[in-house]
C-alpha cells in the first residue's frame, strides 16, 4: 500500500509542474481579439505608452498584458 501511495504522489506532482508549465506559457503569451488590438492600436495613437489608461478601457486586461502586447508586436517596427 505504501508502493501505491508514492508512485501516486509523485505522478500527482509530476502533473502539477506540467500545469505550471501550461500556465507560464499562456501567460507568456495572451491573446488578444480584432476589437481589443484594435482598441489598443486607437488608443495607443491618442495617449501613447500610457498602458493603466489603455487597460481600463478593456475589461479583464491588465496594463502589463497590454505593454507586452505592444512591445512583441510593434517593437520590432520602431526601431
Amino acid at each position: 500500500m505504501d508502493d501505491i501511495d508514492h508512485s501516486s504522489s509523485s505522478s500527482s506532482q509530476h502533473v502539477s509542474a506540467n500545469s505550471s508549465e501550461q500556465v507560464s506559457n499562456r501567460a507568456s503569451k495572451v491573446e488578444f481579439s480584432e476589437d481589443e488590438k484594435t482598441l489598443i492600436s486607437r488608443m495607443y495613437k491618442l495617449v501613447g505608452d500610457r498602458w493603466s489608461l489603455i487597460a481600463g478601457r478593456i475589461p479583464g486586461r491588465t496594463a502589463d498584458e497590454i505593454e507586452k502586447y505592444w512591445t512583441s508586436r510593434y517593437s520590432s517596427r520602431n526601431e
